[in-house]
């Protein structure tokens, strides 16, 4: 009987130091599970934004969907201009003679890939609505025209909620990310570029994102 109370002591023992360590290790094992990956979507999150710009510099609005975005970025072209100031006479009706008008000559110059301009030979654009590590999410895109002041601002936003990017993680740990509120992390429940809100093409990411390798 002492031999057995000894042996399930030992077990005893040994679960409860598992556990101290788990408590000790899960967070740290946590966080760097999460920076790898929160990394790889905001690689992605920059492309959108990049291919999202792109499209309203040409089209005066953004996308509302991938396969808009994609098609325009395979097959979208940039308009190269020069513009200079130049003048010309002009009959004046007030003064009776002619006066110089000034003006501005925008002449087209040539046009340029915008998959060129972006992306060079990669690809990756094709697949920059998929969520990576997370197989068959995509993430979240809507765009829209908001009114500023009576400005007409055209804003959109791409986001993926953390617990899809996280969904083999604890859940007590994931919680725990979702109610972030600091400088130095990604805050709140979604990774996200843009606003639907507000007139912004800014990432809910800390700088420490920006200074990592795409």
């Amino acid at each position: 009987m002492k031999t057995i109370i000894q042996i399930v002591l030992w077990i005893g023992c040994a679960v409860l130091a598992y556990l101290i360590y788990q408590s000790v290790t899960g967070p740290i094992q946590f966080a760097q599970v999460k920076q790898e990956r929160f990394a790889k979507v905001i690689s992605n999150l920059k492309d959108i934004r990049n291919s999202q710009e792109a499209y309203k510099t040409v089209n005066g609005k953004y996308a509302n969907d991938f396969k808009s975005l994609v098609s325009f970025v395979d097959g979208g072209k940039y308009t190269i201009t020069s513009q200079k100031d130049s003048s010309f006479m002009r009959y004046n009706e007030a003064f009776q003679i002619d006066m110089p008008v000034d003006t501005v000559v925008i002449d087209t110059l040539g046009f340029v890939s915008v998959k060129d301009s972006l992306f060079g030979k990669d690809d990756r654009f094709k697949t920059m609505m998929n969520v990576p590590g997370a197989s068959g999410k995509s993430f979240e895109m809507k765009s829209d025209i908001i009114d500023k002041g009576g400005y007409k601002a055209p804003v959109f936003e791409a986001k993926v909620a953390k617990d899809i990017v996280l969904a083999d993680q604890p859940k007590d740990l994931r919680s725990r990310e979702n109610a972030q509120v600091s400088v130095d992390e990604v805050n709140g429940p979604y990774v996200s570029v843009g606003s639907l809100t507000q007139v912004s093409t800014s990432g809910n990411w800390p700088p420490i994102y920006d200074r990592k390798k795409d």
